[in-house]
């Protein structure tokens, strides 16, 4: 059987779930704790030396990043199905794969910039967090989530992320306004390797980057979240109360954010 080692709420890992549950596929589920660092357990690293959510495990074959994992299920156990027929159709499926690396970058960097960070300071000691830094294994994502941490929505992080969600929705709502999905005239890979994103934005009180000039998203979200995937593996596996706490404190932090993002929306 399939191992899949996830997080509950790691849009990474959401975004597999969602994938192997359109598929159809049974999985042995291995749960990390990430807020108190399972991920940087010796034995984990020796799966995963990146120290990241998901990783799935086929008869021996390891595979992490979510996008790649989503392909190679789609291929494997599918047929391909879910990836729409005709060349640019495919060509546009998989440019999607791959700019989910900068979709996934940007919502992470809005994430902990405001309810990760208000989370992490007030239940670490400065010690405490130095060690968390330390335990990350690629520097480049140590130094970002050191400066996430330090300024909060003043990181330069979160302009490079508004700057690429701008493009990003803006390239959504173009796709959805002609099409009733991301993948074209029917459901498909795209679908799912988005909505986990998107999603989270909305969990933290953060539709309103959207709303107002890329309604179409408003709508697929809408169409995504009521998919008996996404009940199967967000709605009935995430405690209420966890995401309720995440559209506080995440609703905190919009006045500055809309402040933030009008501005670059303006220019």
């Amino acid at each position: 059987m399939l191992k899949l080692y996830h997080g509950l709420t790691s849009v990474c890992s959401v975004k597999v779930r969602i994938g192997l549950a359109e598929i159809g596929l049974e999985y042995e589920s291995h749960v990390l704790d990430l807020p108190k660092g399972d991920q940087h357990h010796p034995d984990y690293l020796k799966i995963n030396p990146d120290a990241v959510v998901p990783t799935l495990i086929d008869d021996g074959l390891v595979l992490y990043e979510s996008s790649l994992i989503l392909e190679y299920l789609d291929r494997e156990y599918n047929d391909g199905n879910l990836m729409p027929d005709g060349k640019a159709e495919e060509a546009g499926a998989r440019l999607w794969l791959l700019r989910c690396l900068s979709v996934h970058d940007a919502v992470n960097s809005l994430s902990f910039s405001t309810a990760h960070r208000d989370r992490t300071l007030a239940s670490k000691t400065p010690d405490q967090i130095g060690a968390m830094l330390a335990n990350m294994p690629d520097p480049v994502k140590r130094m970002k989530r050191k400066d996430l941490l330090d300024n909060g929505l003043a990181s330069i992080f979160v302009q490079q992320a508004l700057l690429n969600l701008d493009r990003i929705f803006s390239d959504m709502n173009s796709t959805l306004s002609s099409n009733a999905w991301m993948s074209g005239t029917d459901f498909g890979i795209t679908d799912i390797a988005l909505v986990s994103y998107i999603d989270r934005l909305q969990k933290l009180g953060f539709e309103g980057l959207w709303m107002e000039d890329q309604p179409g998203i408003g709508d697929w979200l809408d169409k995504m979240q009521s998919r008996p995937s996404f009940t199967a593996e967000v709605t009935e596996k995430i405690d209420p109360s966890v995401l309720e706490k995440m559209k506080f404190e995440g609703s905190q932090h919009w006045p500055e954010l809309e402040r933030q993002w009008s501005k670059l929306t303006s220019q």
